[in-house]
């Protein structure tokens, strides 16, 4: 059964559930993946605490053993800036966490030539923890918006979001990805699990999937989480 560690935000981890359903469509009831959402919405805000670690940490922990009780195989956290704290949660939990962006590192891999440029559209908690920097600098550049497009467009985009107000979060976030194929990226990483909502807006599942230049990690992390699921 796979454990996932969600409300962070809910609109999220139910888009990650919706896309792992999607890439398991079954017959009948039976034919899809057992799964657990814990939908744990009280977790600190995670870019306005890196200064209170601990605080975010426990919890987050405290939600990771609840899925680990209840008989999880792994777990899997549809939140990107949630990885900062990874080596922790995974050194107290002995079912295995798979991490997020070391598989979108890993996807990009198998796509892209070493030294391309890679955008990253993320919370600023993101940019800052290097939790997609210490997998992508290896063999990439990564680059990502200037400050006044961060503000203006990325951060509005991922509250308006996080308020359900979807259309104008697909309006919002144009000009940063407009700034990111000016630098010639040849993959834009969508580094905040709200960004693949505003992205792909009233889209079809076929289209998210087939996307030639956004990589999508809740996508990414439900095809690992099927392969794994899968080989038990």
């Amino acid at each position: 059964m796979i454990g996932i560690l969600g409300g962070m935000g809910t609109q999220a981890g139910l888009d990650f559930c919706n896309k792992l359903a999607k890439l398991n469509k079954g017959k009948t009831d039976q034919k899809y993946p057992l799964f657990v959402l814990y939908n744990k919405s009280n977790i600190p805000g995670r870019p306005e605490n890196l200064h209170k670690y601990n605080k975010v940490l426990n919890s987050l922990l405290n939600g990771c053993k609840f899925l680990e009780k209840n008989k999880c195989k792994f777990i899997v956290i549809p939140c990107n800036t949630a990885h900062y704290w990874y080596e922790d949660l995974q050194k107290k939990i002995k079912i295995p966490i798979i991490s997020m962006p070391r598989e979108v590192y890993l996807h990009a891999v198998k796509r892209c030539r070493k030294n391309s440029k890679i955008g990253l559209l993320a919370t600023e908690g993101t940019i800052k923890t290097g939790v997609y920097s210490k997998f992508f600098n290896k063999k990439f550049k990564l680059i990502h918006p200037n400050k006044s497009i961060q503000f203006k467009n990325v951060n509005k985009a991922i509250k308006l979001v996080k308020m359900g107000k979807i259309k104008n979060a697909a309006k919002a976030i144009k000009p940063a990805v407009n700034f990111l194929i000016k630098m010639k990226c040849k993959k834009i990483i969508l580094g905040c699990t709200e960004l693949p909502i505003a992205i792909f807006a009233f889209k079809s599942f076929n289209k998210i999937k087939s996307s030639k230049i956004f990589l999508d990690p809740n996508l990414i992390l439900a095809n690992s989480s099927m392969k794994k699921y899968k080989s038990k």
